[in-house]
């Protein structure tokens, strides 16, 4: 049984945010909107060490705890926001506890549909996790990311391989959006229920992002992608959440492909649940720390 907290949160999410997605043409004006600032809030920068530097043309930002030495730990976190939104105060604070727990947290700012596409963001993380590399070990670094960029987390672990590069330790992904062709047919029976995500406005951010591509190609849509060679992935989802038919999916591919995943569905709780300040999210953002702080 849900929270009541997350049912009042549910509401208003169903007020104020869930309209821009049902409606094509409100997603396509919200597309092409202003993108929010990237900056790390204040609070952020008083309370950890901050640093920013260009990659690839796009801003990369370091965060790590004030005391002590440099951390050998590190989480590489890609955010979420339809490809469409920037990072948030949300996943700032994700970010902050992460640092709390020992980690160098590093945030890419990928650029966003419609300007650019998943052909920028590829070779930009890419070459992120290749700096990061440099300094901290693959079997002490954890890719994390919720939403479109769990789903950008999830393609870009599928094609380190290839690109000569080790894997790293974990997979963390919050309400990974992993089929960006919205075809699974289960998706109707969540869709009711879910008080943010409507499949007509994220369709239209897919096609953006895509930019005319196939949206089966792994890069976009990693469900599609090799599982066989993941590290163990750790996948949290709400069953108020339109991506769970395709996590259910990704959890059964994985373990099929004889990978490890644990699985985390939590009854009554809506997209990103972990990010959100309500109790079923506390207990999600507790287990994510257990396991960052195992690293």
């Amino acid at each position: 049984m849900a929270s009541l907290v997350t049912h009042l949160a549910a509401l208003a999410l169903r007020v104020l945010r869930k309209p821009t997605l049902e409606s094509a043409a409100d997603t396509r004006a919200w597309l092409h909107g202003p993108k929010e600032d990237a900056d790390p809030p204040h609070w952020l920068t008083a309370r950890h060490w901050v640093n920013r530097r260009v990659t690839g043309g796009f801003p990369v930002y370091t965060v790590r705890p004030r005391v002590g030495t440099a951390p050998e730990r590190a989480v590489l976190y890609l955010h979420g926001g339809t490809y469409v939104s920037e990072v948030s105060a949300w996943h700032w604070v994700l970010v902050s506890r992460m640092a709390d727990a020992g980690c160098r947290v590093e945030v890419p700012v990928y650029g966003l549909a419609p300007e650019y596409t998943y052909r920028e963001a590829f070779p930009f993380v890419t070459a992120v996790y290749r700096e990061l590399l440099a300094d901290v070990s693959p079997g002490r670094t954890l890719v994390a990311g919720d939403s479109a960029g769990g789903g950008l987390a999830l393609a870009l672990t599928q094609t380190l391989t290839g690109a000569g590069l080790p894997v790293p330790a974990r997979l963390v992904l919050i309400s990974p959006w992993t089929d960006l062709t919205m075809s699974n047919p289960d998706i109707a029976e969540v869709e009711g229920s879910d008080p943010w995500l409507a499949p007509a406005g994220m369709l239209e951010a897919a096609a953006e992002w895509a930019d005319g591509d196939d949206l089966t190609d792994p890069r976009l849509s990693p469900l599609y992608g090799p599982m066989a060679g993941l590290p163990p992935v750790d996948l949290y989802i709400g069953t108020r959440d339109l991506l769970l038919p395709d996590t259910r999916l990704l959890r059964d591919r994985v373990r099929a492909a004889g990978g490890t995943v644990e699985f985390h569905e939590e009854e009554g709780a809506f997209h990103i649940h972990p990010l959100v300040p309500v109790p079923e999210g506390g207990h999600a953002r507790e287990r994510i720390m257990r396991t960052v702080r195992e690293l």
